[in-house]
């Protein structure tokens, strides 16, 4: 196998370098939304709606959890992307071991925390008794295999730090389609519930990782840790949890306020569970592109400011808002129009109160699509030129947002104020990044434009 050594995008054109980067990123990104919708669809047709309503339940618990275990890997490889542009691949290869090390030691005190208090989690979110045995099997296997979720999301970090978005995207391409296997071989000839939706989300990742892990040290010797390359740094280890912990906090953070979305939404009982489980599976894989045009964006400007090219950083901002703002037309119209449609494919012979609650969600979100894309692309423009705590702020304000609505209007308005959640939290952040990215911008511009820079 010819040896790589990955795609600088300190040069050439920045619209189509993104483009081309975030290309199979979307795909990539379809693929990982998957493994949800795979579990969803098979459990709801397979299993009926109260089993969609336990792997439903704790979707905003899956989310505080795996979401950490997805932004803090990719943190710790912001520095991997800023060396890799300015071309110091040994401080490169450090940060690459180092970034290793931690991630394992996250993986291990993750998992032990959260399997230990699976259980205190369930109840806190007042699951029904009649969904909780399913719910737990289902959180606690996703729990056990935290590991997989760090060790496919870090070293796909790496290679797409190195631009290579592409390799990451072929190995989850083959691990979504092993999942589908899985799922129906678990679920329909196991017989094993929602467990083995589970355990088949969780090999599938695994094997994910693994490729990506052989690919890296079959393809890419520029990322392999010399002998004296593989020591300890504290200053170096501070600056990427310096980067990952608040990425992986901003997820956590905003799905704090998931989470008391979904506790109110769990008391309006198991038709609005249900509404609830399959429309948050439809809003995420909308998601998607959003999510790689962020990436890709992000990305680019990682690079050209380790290559101290201020102008190509905001040139790549300026086509990362425009591609989402671009994506989210189309978006909005499928979600306002097809709601009810893309529910029945998770649920067939629906109680038509549950498809008309599903629809209504995604009619509402729909219109404030546009407000989402510049969220998290804004978001990760701030993250990419080293901000990552300003970025975790917009997550504060979109966790006190979310929850303010679900907690003050549920009891008077019920599903009507879940309806509306979203909405005000993804305005208020727009409000704050705005102004911020803006400042962040003339900030950097100035570090690299100083001769002692």
């Amino acid at each position: 196998m010819a040896e790589s050594r990955g795609k600088s995008m300190t040069q050439g054109k920045a619209l189509d370098l993104i483009l081309r980067f975030s290309i199979p990123l979307l795909l990539g990104n379809l693929f990982q939304q998957a493994y949800n919708l795979t579990d969803a669809a098979i459990v709801g047709r397979t299993l009926g709606a109260n089993a969609l309503a336990s792997v439903g339940v704790s979707s905003s618990v899956q989310f505080l959890v795996l979401g950490f275990c997805i932004g803090m890997p990719i943190g710790f490889t912001i520095p991997v992307a800023s060396s890799f542009g300015a071309r110091d691949y040994r401080t490169m290869r450090r940060y690459v071991w180092i970034g290793g090390v931690l991630t394992a030691l996250f993986a291990a005190l993750l998992t032990a925390l959260t399997v230990s208090l699976c259980g205190w989690i369930l109840h806190t979110l007042q699951t029904p008794a009649e969904i909780y045995a399913d719910a737990y099997a289902y959180l606690v296997t996703i729990f056990w295999g935290i590991s997989c979720t760090l060790l496919y999301n870090y070293l796909s970090g790496i290679l797409r730090a190195i631009g290579d978005s592409k390799t990451p995207f072929l190995f989850l391409a083959f691990s979504a389609t092993l999942n589908i296997f899985l799922d129906f071989f678990c679920i329909l000839n196991l017989h094993w519930g929602c467990f083995g939706a589970a355990l088949a989300t969780i090999v599938s990742q695994g094997i994910s990782g693994l490729l990506c892990l052989w690919t890296i040290r079959r393809r890419f010797a520029i990322l392999h840790p010399q002998r004296d390359e593989r020591s300890w740094d504290g200053t170096m280890a501070l600056k990427q949890l310096d980067m990952g912990l608040p990425m992986g906090l901003q997820y956590s953070i905003t799905a704090i306020g998931s989470m008391v979305m979904q506790t109110c939404n769990n008391t309006l009982g198991t038709v609005y569970v249900s509404a609830y489980a399959a429309g948050l599976k439809i809003k995420q894989l909308a998601m998607c592109p959003f999510d790689a045009f962020g990436t890709a964006a992000a990305t680019f400007c990682s690079q050209n400011c380790g290559a101290r090219q201020p102008d190509r950083i905001q040139e790549g901002v300026r086509i990362g808002v425009l591609t989402a703002l671009v994506y989210s037309v189309p978006a909005m119209l499928l979600l306002v129009f097809g709601g009810r449609s893309m529910t029945l494919l998770f649920l067939e012979n629906a109680d038509p109160a549950i498809l008309d609650a599903s629809a209504r969600y995604l009619r509402d979100i729909g219109f404030f699509y546009p407000m989402l894309g510049l969220v998290i692309v804004l978001r990760q423009m701030v993250q990419s030129i080293g901000f990552s705590r300003r970025a975790m702020t917009a997550g504060v304000i979109e966790m006190c947002a979310r929850c303010a609505v679900c907690m003050l209007f549920t009891a008077p308005y019920g599903f009507a104020a879940i309806c509306c959640a979203d909405q005000s939290a993804w305005t208020s952040a727009v409000l704050y990044l705005i102004p911020v990215l803006a400042s962040s911008l003339k900030t950097v511009r100035r570090q690299l434009e100083a001769p002692s820079a």
